[in-house]
């Protein structure tokens, strides 16, 4: 994300994902303000990516999708997720993914959370 308001809060959530854990109601706020960021710059990934993590969040209370491994993939060419990491370190990563959005590998990682949480 290229607007400094968005990169603001990208760095304000993460700071509170680290002090308080994931505080669904203030969390989701923050989620729902930094994708009308998204909306503006028109980045369809990250627009769809982040409803679908405050949806996911609203409905479980937590962020049940696992961190990204960089190493496992399977037969397809699918990276496989690994369940060694936190809620909050998994949603600290892709929240952060959101923040540099010109490195490829940081979209692919976008696009393997977007199949997760469609398919959660």
């Amino acid at each position: 994300m290229e607007n400094k308001k968005a990169i603001k809060l990208i760095d304000k959530i993460l700071k509170n994902l680290d002090k308080t854990g994931i505080n669904t109601d203030k969390l989701v706020d923050d989620i729902k303000e930094l994708r009308t960021y998204a909306l503006e710059a028109q980045i369809p990934l990250v627009v769809k990516v982040l409803r679908l993590t405050y949806e996911h969040i609203e409905g479980n209370e937590s962020f049940l999708i696992p961190m990204l491994d960089d190493e496992p993939i399977d037969e397809d060419g699918t990276v496989v997720a690994s369940n060694d990491a936190s809620p909050v370190e998994s949603l600290k990563y892709l929240i952060s993914l959101i923040r540099n959005l010109n490195n490829k590998a940081n979209i692919a990682d976008l696009k393997e959370y977007r199949d997760l949480l469609n398919n959660y």
